[in-house]
C-alpha cells in the first residue's frame, strides 16, 4: 500500500510545540498584506504572529487572499511524483474559495497521475481548530490509519471540533465588515467582548457579548463544560493573538477544571488575525457542542 502524505494550510496555526510531535505535515503557506507589503505566512515564512500584531498596534489594517493554483501544483506534484499519495485537510469553505480552488487543481492531477489519489477535505475549521484537528489526524496516521480510514475518520468528527474565542477589540472584526460600525462602538462603549465561535456552516457566528475579559473566559469555560469529548481526545488548544498573558490565564482556567486536558499554547496567526486583532483568546477541543 503507498505511502500518503498529509497536507493543510498555514491557517492551522500549528505551534512549534504541536509540530515536534507530528509526523511529516506540510503546510502550504499563505499570503497576507499589511503596511504596504505583502508577506508569506507558514513556519518558514517571513512574518512572525509577533510582528504582524506589532504592525496592527501601530494602526495597520490587513487583508488576506486564498491560495493560488499554482502554490497547489507546486507542493502536490512533487509529492505525486515520489508515488505518494495526498490527503489536503484544508481551511474551512465558509471563510473562503480554497476548497474550491484545490478541487480543481486536484482534478487537473489526477489526470496527469492517474494512479494516485488525492482526497481532499473541507475542515470547516479555522486557525487553531484546524491545527488541533490536523494535529489529531497526524497522531491517527502514525497509529497506522490507512488514506481511506483517516479520510473517514476526518469527515465524521470535523463537526466535533469546538472553536470558543473572544476578541479583544471590535476594530478589526468592523474593517472586515463582521459587525456594523454602530455595533463595534457599543461593544467598545461597554467593553464587551463577544464570545464567537465556528458553526456547523464553518462561518464565525456570535454567541454571548459578555463584558470584560474576566467574563469572557468564564463563558469559554462554561461552554467546554457543556460539551467536551476527552474519548475522542484530550488534547485542548489554547490560542491567543499576541496576547501570551491572557493565553496562561485562560489555560490555568481550563487546567483548573479540567485536569485530564492535555492543553497547548499557539499563536493565533495572521490569516485569522487579520479579522480578529490582537488580543484574540481561543479554547478548542473536540465535544459535543460545536
Amino acid at each position: 500500500m503507498p505511502a500518503y502524505q498529509i497536507f493543510t494550510d498555514a491557517t492551522a496555526d500549528l505551534s512549534p510545540e504541536m509540530l515536534s510531535r507530528m509526523g511529516s505535515v506540510k503546510i502550504i503557506p499563505m499570503e497576507v498584506e499589511i503596511g504596504g507589503k505583502t508577506y508569506s505566512y507558514a513556519p518558514d515564512g517571513d512574518i512572525s504572529p509577533h510582528e504582524f500584531y506589532e504592525l496592527q498596534k501601530a494602526g495597520n489594517f490587513a487583508s488576506t487572499s486564498q491560495i493560488n493554483s499554482d502554490i497547489y501544483f507546486k507542493n502536490f506534484e512533487p509529492c505525486l511524483r515520489e508515488g505518494k499519495d495526498i490527503l489536503y485537510l484544508c481551511f474551512t469553505s465558509g471563510m473562503s474559495g480554497t476548497y474550491q480552488t484545490v478541487r480543481l487543481c486536484a482534478d487537473h492531477l489526477r489526470e496527469r497521475f492517474p494512479e494516485r489519489k488525492i482526497v481532499c477535505i473541507d475542515t470547516l475549521c479555522a486557525s487553531v481548530g484546524e491545527g488541533l484537528f490536523v494535529y489529531e489526524a497526524a497522531r491517527r496516521q502514525a497509529e497506522g490509519l490507512s488514506l481511506e480510514e483517516l479520510a473517514d475518520w476526518a469527515a465524521g468528527h470535523r463537526m466535533q471540533v469546538c472553536h470558543w474565542f473572544t476578541v479583544d477589540t471590535f476594530e478589526h472584526l468592523r474593517h472586515g465588515g463582521r459587525v456594523s460600525g454602530a455595533a463595534a462602538a457599543i461593544g467598545t462603549v461597554l467593553n464587551i467582548k463577544p464570545l464567537l465561535h465556528v458553526d456547523e456552516q464553518g462561518q464565525l457566528a456570535v454567541a454571548e457579548k459578555p463584558r470584560g475579559r474576566k467574563r469572557a473566559i468564564s463563558a469559554q469555560i462554561s461552554r467546554m463544560k457543556q460539551g467536551w469529548t476527552p474519548e475522542i481526545a484530550k488534547t485542548v488548544i489554547i490560542g491567543h493573538g499576541d496576547c501570551p498573558e491572557g493565553a496562561q490565564q485562560l489555560k490555568s482556567a481550563v487546567a483548573g477544571q479540567f485536569p485530564d486536558a492535555e492543553i497547548m499554547i499557539a499563536d493565533i496567526g495572521p490569516i485569522i488575525g487579520a479579522h480578529t486583532g490582537p488580543g484574540m483568546l481561543a479554547v478548542v477541543y473536540f465535544g459535543s457542542n460545536r
